[in-house]
């Protein structure tokens, strides 16, 4: 079944968001399925129509206190109403005493009930944050991430053709491996993309011929980085005499990776090539383009003005009687 057990919630969040189990157990009748929280202030009023059952409902002060002011029977109506739902949990923050009789209907209706000492708004922040990324798109793709002058180059190409090699001369000019080999990327929100690598080879590069190096012990902490946004996809492939390489670089060329479009960057390489100080132009190029200075597109201005400045000095010329 799609999605995440309320037992797995808990365990993995137990001590990031301060989670007591105030219920009898952890199983719930649904599971945590998208991203999403819910405050069920207006379904604890009677009105039911809209209510988003389908996620950790969230109790603060606000409904603590308004269940505090209704008498017992309208206290245990409201909780009934709301609890006939399928909710995967409830989550009450700040500390807060639950009414009495919540802790019975929670077990009751198989709801798990958590407290934390957390600040209400603070607490939806944090379990925001881990439902997102928990929820996120993912896709593994086999390529090297490197944080190059802050900017996240995702070296892509055929098995042996230097990745690997690439990645680690960037780390021994003072640039940080995020991942080699396996990259996990993750959407976050609309339009980012968010890699990092797997628990088994994080931060260790494998160089054919020598195994695998331990960037972190060799390097320092300052050569790595747990994850990092992908911004520029840089391919490398053999050098093919046949093949129309750009040379100004006016024809941008892109790629999409979870619907995510990203500039993609092609170098063919051959022995002697350096791609290192490649990679780190490429970085460069990019940032100076987002900060709205297009090389390219301005040395094409430049041209231009300058074909049109001596196309009308020849015609002065051609005009000129002496």
């Amino acid at each position: 079944m799609v999605g995440l057990t309320v037992a797995e919630f808990f365990e993995a969040t137990r001590k990031r968001l301060g989670l007591q189990l105030l219920s009898q157990s952890l199983h719930s009748r649904s599971r945590l399925v998208n991203d999403m929280i819910n405050r069920p202030q207006l379904a604890l009023t009677g009105f039911l129509e809209n209510f988003l059952w389908d996620r950790p409902q969230i109790f603060g002060e606000t409904e603590i206190r308004y269940l505090e002011s209704l008498s017992q029977q309208e206290c245990g109506k409201a909780l009934s109403q709301v609890m006939a739902f399928a909710i995967p949990c409830l989550v009450i923050t700040k500390g807060l005493t639950p009414p009495p009789g919540m802790v019975a209907l929670a077990s009751q209706n198989e709801i798990p009930l958590f407290t934390t000492t957390m600040d209400t708004t603070q607490f939806q922040h944090e379990v925001t944050a881990y439902l997102e990324e928990t929820f996120a798109p993912a896709t593994m793709v086999h390529a090297s991430l490197v944080d190059v002058y802050g900017v996240g180059l995702l070296f892509t190409g055929r098995s042996s053709i230097g990745k690997s090699e690439t990645a680690l001369d960037l780390v021994e000019r003072g640039h940080r491996l995020v991942a080699d080999d396996m990259v996990t990327i993750r959407q976050r929100h609309a339009n980012i993309l968010i890699g990092s690598g797997n628990e088994l080879l994080r931060h260790c590069i494998e160089i054919r011929g020598i195994g695998i190096i331990d960037v972190q012990s060799i390097f320092g902490i300052r050569a790595i980085r747990g994850f990092k946004r992908v911004e520029v996809e840089i391919n490398l492939r053999e050098w093919d005499d046949a093949e129309d390489y750009e040379r100004l670089g006016l024809e941008e060329q892109h790629t999409t990776i979870l619907g995510v479009r990203i500039p993609l960057v092609s170098i063919p390489i051959f022995p002697g090539k350096n791609i290192t100080v490649i990679a780190e132009a490429v970085a460069l190029n990019y940032l100076v383009k987002a900060y709205g200075y297009h090389p390219a597109q301005r040395f094409s201005q430049n041209l231009l003005e300058t074909i049109r400045r001596k196309r009308t000095l020849a015609q002065l010329a051609e005009g000129d009687p002496e």
